[in-house]
């Protein structure tokens, strides 16, 4: 359970989940119904809303000569008395306005009736026992199990649940020691990115006082002997500063079970170097500590390592140039497997001697391919199982050592699959495979025989035959060819009436790829169509495709989903008026974007937790990281580029903008909630008289996204779903 080899969670979280963003347009005036196999919908009529006056001066800032004003600067005071007093009366008005759609009732029901299904996660062995995850249906948060085989009758080991009355503190990672003595755990309360690490006996699944503070992105990595850990961690913030102040200069502890945090063995700092990120695994050998050195949210990273069998061993700085990735798949002595894309943008594999170590003198075992992306590479059984991306699904590969082809893993169709950890030693494996009509199925495989099978297949109270998905390919702006999986009842016609929610990310190098969500289903079961585009700046044909999204390049994201809303209309799966978009974080910020740039083309708008502030965005948290993928103000060219889409900024009064319905979260540390209220206070000032409404929804006790309570999710969605029904003239079909 030792797959600590990232700290990819300094990049922005995006939600496939319950919390669904979508974005608004209605109309003040009735229209006549289009005709519809639906029952007869009757359209929005919006009364004025009396929006709440946010607190507001004359701020302003001077960038490269230019100065630009920030009129809603207070609102970044989120323990301000005129901020709480603001949120307050934003929450009152969108729970008034949501209670008065009766179709929520429904929704919640269905949405609460299709979760409610036993569910589990990937098995992972360790000192001849298995460890999974395991969700009765409708608890807040996953339980932790252990078993002495895979037909024994588990145990809990861990249960979240009984740790808060509300299910707000979630398991935020774990690590098994190789012997399987000991759990190494982190807790996350309120959706916060901070956790506090515990230490477990698996033998008595009581905790020891082991209790370590103030980690962040950081796991926990087991020495071979089991003695204690490696881990990373930030120092203490200033009072009342943990959920804003901006964090830099991580160190890598090591932790011996039984001590005080405070005589922590401290294993590597860079005084010299504020924005290094440190992430640690261990050879299977246990004869090296391979330490990963990230810098902001770029994949690229620098590889470190130390002999831990050689006394007073330095740190040896393998690869240190910031040039691409460059991952520890294993190794044979001291010959080091690496999954890289030096020179290969859809990544490869080679062999490198750490006593000539340079690019030349590399062994490739597995080249790069002209069209599919390398996703990730594991080692077990002695040979590779590698996990390619062809056309946004999975398709996985097996090699030998010599990097030979052995064959293909068969999956059941066009979806995504992941896992595949194990040992050297190993005759098994375990994956996990989902799609838009699959729910996530563990699989078995069987090194010796080739063949998997299923060992954990959930029931979901659905029939997956009757939805169908398809992946079509649409031009964006530029002729860039642009793929969009779309998902719905079989037997839905393209009239361009059916109510359709386009969700989007384009950023940091995330793959959108099929995925299985109970959200999903209720929407079509609603009668609507779930369409999902795969933008530049994602990773889903490599870093090319990243870098053509990126900094001065970020405007091809927002051509491309403007196009994908286009294509939709144009081969009438949907209308302007039945079209919604949705994203969370970086797609937050795609859609507040994209809905500035063509308030026409769409119905209702969802921004979750979005970066709307594109000039002050380095200022909080970790916000400072993200400037390797959208660019920095302090550079004159990108602060044009920033300014030029930055949602916050681009708002014009007077503009008729589609109805809009904003979620964020109080305690949420990774976009800090000031970006949606300053967004939302100047939308609220600038929309056109008698057009839609712009709400937002500001979740209590709930960061990001990440640990959410089931039950938040399932409220949270009902809200958004209420609010679709609404803004887009819906009526459910009969029999929902």
């Amino acid at each position: 359970m030792q797959r600590n080899i990232r700290t990819a969670s300094v990049v922005l979280f995006a939600t496939f989940g319950l919390a669904t963003t979508l974005r608004p347009e209605a109309h003040a005036k009735p229209i006549p119904a289009p005709k519809s196999s639906q029952k007869e919908a009757k359209r929005p009529v919006y009364s004025k809303l009396d929006y709440p006056r946010a607190p507001k001066n004359a701020t302003a800032d001077t960038y490269h000569g230019v100065t630009v004003a920030d009129p809603y600067r207070p609102l970044e005071d989120a323990d301000a008395d005129a901020t709480k007093a603001w949120v307050d009366a934003e929450n009152t008005i969108t729970e008034s306005y949501l209670s008065a759609i009766p179709e929520r009732t429904k929704i919640k029901a269905q949405l609460t009736e299709l979760v409610n299904y036993e569910r589990f996660g990937l098995p992972e062995k360790e000192g001849g026992r298995y460890f999974y995850s395991r969700n009765s249906g409708l608890q807040n948060q996953s339980v932790l199990y252990v078993g002495d085989s895979l037909t024994a009758q588990p145990r809990v080991l861990l249960d979240p649940n009984v740790l808060s009355d509300d299910g707000t503190v979630a398991l935020s990672g774990s690590s098994v020691s190789e012997d399987g003595k000991y759990l190494a755990y982190g807790m996350s309360s309120a959706g916060s990115d901070w956790s506090e690490w515990k230490v477990r006996d698996i033998a008595t699944g009581k905790d020891l006082p082991d209790t370590l503070k103030w980690i962040k992105f950081s796991g926990a990595t087991w020495a071979k002997d089991g003695s204690g850990f490696y881990y990373s961690r930030y120092a203490e913030p200033k009072p009342g500063q943990a959920l804003q102040e901006a964090n830099y200069f991580p160190k890598v502890y090591f932790h011996k079970i039984g001590d005080a945090q405070a005589k922590d063995a401290l294993f590597y700092e860079r005084p010299d170097q504020k924005e290094w990120g440190f992430g640690t695994t261990l050879s299977e050998d246990g004869k090296f500590l391979i330490l990963y050195v990230t810098q902001g949210t770029d994949e690229k990273n620098r590889l470190f390592y130390k002999r831990l069998d050689t006394p007073d061993a330095p740190v040896v700085e393998l690869f240190n140039t910031l040039d691409a990735s460059y991952s520890f798949i294993g190794n044979d002595g001291d010959t080091f497997y690496i999954a890289t894309n030096k020179d290969a943008p859809t990544g490869k594999l080679v062999a490198v001697n750490l006593s000539k170590p340079e690019s030349s003198d590399w062994k490739t075992l597995i080249p790069t391919s002209a069209k599919d992306n390398l996703q990730s590479v594991r080692l077990f059984g002695d040979m590779f199982a590698v996990t390619y991306l062809h056309d946004a699904y999975t398709q996985v590969r097996t090699f030998d050592l010599s990097g030979k082809p052995k064959g293909e893993i068969a999956l059941p169709g066009i979806g995504s699959a992941g896992g595949f950890d194990g040992k050297r030693t190993d005759t098994e494996t375990f994956y996990g495979y989902s799609g838009f009509t699959s729910p996530y199925t563990t699989y078995r495989y069987d090194l010796r025989t080739g063949k998997s099978e299923v060992f954990k297949k959930p029931k979901v109270a659905f029939e997956p035959e009757k939805f169908e998905t398809k992946q079509v390919f649409y031009s964006s702006k530029d002729g860039t060819k642009i793929p969009l999986f779309l998902t719905y009842k079989k037997g839905t016609k393209r009239n361009g009436e059916n109510p359709t929610i386009l969700y989007g990310y384009g950023g940091f190098n995330a793959k959108m790829t099929p995925f299985f969500s109970t959200n999903v289903v209720t929407w079509m079961e609603m009668g609507g169509v779930y369409a999902v585009a795969c933008l530049r700046g994602g990773g889903e044909y490599g870093e090319g495709w990243h870098q053509a999204g990126m900094k001065l390049k970020k405007q091809n994201v927002f051509d491309d989903f403007i196009a994908a809303g286009e294509y939709l209309v144009k081969e009438k799966y949907t209308s302007t008026p039945k079209l919604a978009i949705s994203g969370g974080s970086n797609g937050g910020l795609l859609v507040g974007a994209v809905m500035n740039q063509r308030p026409d083309l769409f119905g209702a708008c969802l921004p979750a937790v979005g970066v709307m502030d594109m000039l002050r965005f380095p200022k909080f948290t970790i916000g400072w990281a993200w400037t390797s993928d959208y660019g920095s103000p302090e550079n004159e060219a990108e602060f044009q580029a920033l300014r030029a889409y930055s949602p916050y900024h681009n708002l014009k009064p007077g503009t008729r903008y589609p109805a809009t319905l904003v979620t964020t979260s109080d305690h949420d540390d990774r976009v800090v909630p000031a970006h949606s209220f300053k967004y939302v206070a100047r939308l609220q000032e600038v929309q056109a008289p008698d057009a839609p409404p712009v709400l937002i929804r500001i979740e209590t006790k709930a960061g990001h996204g990440a640990g959410k309570p089931i039950s938040k999710q399932i409220d949270q969605t009902a809200d958004v779903y209420a609010f679709l029904v609404r803004s887009l003239g819906m009526a459910l079909p009969d029999g929902f």
